[in-house]
């Protein structure tokens, strides 16, 4: 550690640490993650960069409020299992968020270095730390103290609150609709983003918590709220997400070939489809494959399609690049990797080839207007402006809705949209039925749902232990 008189000095002249990446061209023909993640040096030469600021903005940029300061100092003393213990204090997915948080528009995005020069790799230098999960300390959990809790949803708000639940001494039983846990973390973000094995590893530090998984437990269908009180459950957290695809309603949009993004990043994340036939779970793999919408969710099938052989692979968005919702380094990496990104064009139709599948897709183009209610400024159609683009596969990734099962698990406020209606604290119209994450605030990012998660934890722990 830099050091003046026995103080700590910020070696302030010291660039960012650039990310540690595999090639573009490589890593496009593959699933390989594209993050190898910091070395020890890089880590260390990074957490010298950080200012150790009295009042740390970036831990209230946290949504969980994570001791940013303190594990960098770690590091710097090279303590890396304290650091890692000072972490999940408050989050117990440190490598899970290191890769898949928005740490610019978070944490990093708060970090005073980042005035004047670049902020510190604050995501990077939490995944250094994740992932060295040998060295955290064994969580102290509480004593028994005898309530039960169903949480419905094994997504990032679900494992959260389960885990935080666990650790006060909870008995908790998470019900998962699909055969294995992590929700979208394992079905929707691919492996180049985020491998399954972390994934997995995080689920079963979970269980060695005390937390139980039933898989294969759609609750809305199989059982219901009334039921699993009878169980003697005393009370509920809902987390099932918002996975309903949004539709196009345009012609053509049931040809064969035409996928919701869900659709198509289920097949291959959790489904193994890029691994046929040794999993008999094919899906299409087009030579000409377009992508519409521009969040991160468009990202991850634009980039998926490539790696399963697409030669010309099309992310076409309704308004501009700079509009584009998704990280910057997620549209980085794609256009390293060969994506080529259509601006300002909106789908009219899916047009059929002498098969009956997709064999282009006719959009109109568009001009960018006033703002509308997102501040963006609104794409307008140009007049006559219409084009036909040849395509094998097309896809949408224009968002999601409701997980309509919510409305089926037992009797609580929706709002007119389908969510669920609760509180800071995750509180629902029924005292019993706490909720949290995109089932409550729509189709959102990793950490918000995390500390939705933790939020309703503590708030049903005052409440069942009062």
């Amino acid at each position: 550690m830099p050091q003046v008189n026995g103080k700590y000095v910020p070696n302030l002249k010291a660039p960012r640490t650039p990310y540690n990446e595999e090639d573009a061209c490589e890593r496009a023909r593959d699933f390989r993650p594209v993050d190898k993640g910091y070395t020890k040096e890089m880590a260390l030469a990074e957490a010298n960069r950080c200012l150790n600021c009295k009042k740390p903005l970036c831990v209230q940029g946290c949504p969980v409020n994570i001791q940013i300061p303190q594990f960098i100092e770690a590091i710097r003393d090279e303590e890396f299992g304290r650091g890692l213990d000072i972490i999940r204090q408050d989050s117990m997915l440190p490598a899970i968020c290191g890769r898949v948080c928005p740490q610019e528009s978070q944490c990093e995005g708060k970090c005073i270095l980042g005035k004047k020069s670049e902020p510190v790799a604050i995501g990077q230098l939490e995944r250094f730390l994740g992932d060295q999960p040998e060295l955290a300390s064994k969580p102290e959990v509480a004593a028994p103290n005898g309530k039960k809790v169903a949480v419905i949803g094994s997504g990032p708000s679900g494992i959260t609150c389960a885990g935080e639940l666990a650790r006060n001494g909870f008995d908790v039983t998470v019900f998962e609709a699909f055969p294995t846990g992590g929700g979208v973390l394992v079905y929707g973000i691919p492996e180049f983003r985020l491998p399954k094995a972390i994934v997995k590893r995080e689920i079963d530090g979970l269980a060695e918590l005390g937390v139980k998984f039933e898989y294969n437990a759609v609750v809305g269908r199989i059982t219901d709220a009334q039921e699993l009180f009878d169980e003697g459950f005393d009370a509920l957290y809902i987390a099932t997400g918002a996975g309903l695809p949004k539709l196009l309603n345009i012609p053509g949009e049931n040809l064969p070939n035409v996928f919701f993004a869900n659709e198509y990043l289920t097949r291959v994340n959790l489904m193994k489809a890029n691994m046929f036939p040794e999993y008999d779970t094919p899906t299409k793999h087009g030579k000409n494959v377009v992508v519409f919408g521009g969040g991160n969710v468009a990202m991850d099938a634009v980039r998926t399609a490539k790696r399963l052989g697409a030669e010309n692979v099309t992310l076409a968005y309704r308004r501009t690049e700079a509009e584009m919702p998704a990280r910057l380094a997620e549209v980085h990496h794609a256009k390293e990797e060969g994506i080529k990104i259509m601006e300002l064009v909106s789908p009219l139709e899916f047009l059929a080839g002498e098969d009956g599948s997709v064999a282009a897709i006719r959009v109109q183009h568009m001009e960018l207007g006033e703002p509308d209610e997102s501040g963006r400024r609104r794409p307008v159609p140009i007049e006559g402006e219409i084009e036909d683009i040849p395509c094998d596969v097309a896809i949408s990734a224009i968002g999601t809705n409701a997980n309509p099962f919510a409305s089926m698990i037992g009797d609580i406020k929706l709002n007119k949209w389908g969510y669920i209606e609760a509180d800071e604290e995750g509180r629902t119209s029924d005292p019993r039925i706490w909720s949290g994450g995109d089932i409550v605030t729509g189709a959102a990012t990793v950490i918000l749902a995390m500390g939705a998660g933790k939020a309703a934890a503590a708030s049903m722990t005052r409440e069942l232990t009062k």
